[in-house]
């Protein structure tokens, strides 16, 4: 497995977070309280192989993401993993989609800059020849009103862990 790409420290103020990864890797976070709020209109969409790893990003996705293509590509997915999100939600989310199921949910999302972006994410199992050959992701806008129900929620998960 590739190593992730180091974020760069913010010159804004910031909180360090160590984050461990799948197959033990970790890596320094720099955590922003800078949101960036999701266009009206846009889709993010994404490949991954059956790891995780990214092998197609569009526009959307690189732009909100603040990294580039090239640097991007190649990654685990959970690069974009911010520190708020409780493991279990992804638990829940690499169980259903290995059985062969849609998920669907919300998602706070890292940024390169360390600020952070909401998503309403589906995610589906990519066939081909009736066997599954990685996942696609489509991100959209979230309701601010899921939002909060969702920080509220996600927070008392990250407690009980």
């Amino acid at each position: 497995m590739r190593t992730m790409h180091d974020m760069p420290k913010p010159t804004i103020p910031h909180r360090e977070v160590v984050q461990s990864y799948y197959l033990s890797s970790s890596r320094t976070l720099y955590i922003t309280e800078e949101e960036t709020s999701f266009p009206d209109g846009c889709l993010i969409t994404s490949h991954t192989d059956l790891d995780g790893i990214i092998k197609h990003a569009n526009n959307s996705f690189v732009q909100m993401s603040g990294w580039s293509r090239e640097e991007i590509i190649g990654q685990p997915h959970e690069i974009l993993r911010h520190p708020d999100m409780p493991k279990a939600a992804f638990a829940g989310l690499w169980e259903t989609v290995k059985n062969g199921k849609r998920w669907t949910g919300y998602v706070k999302n890292l940024r390169k800059d360390g600020g952070f972006y909401w998503v309403f994410a589906t995610i589906v199992p990519s066939y081909r020849n009736g066997q599954v050959v990685g996942y696609t992701s489509v991100r959209r806008k979230p309701a601010r009103s899921k939002i909060e129900e969702m920080q509220t929620l996600y927070a008392q998960m990250r407690n009980a862990e």
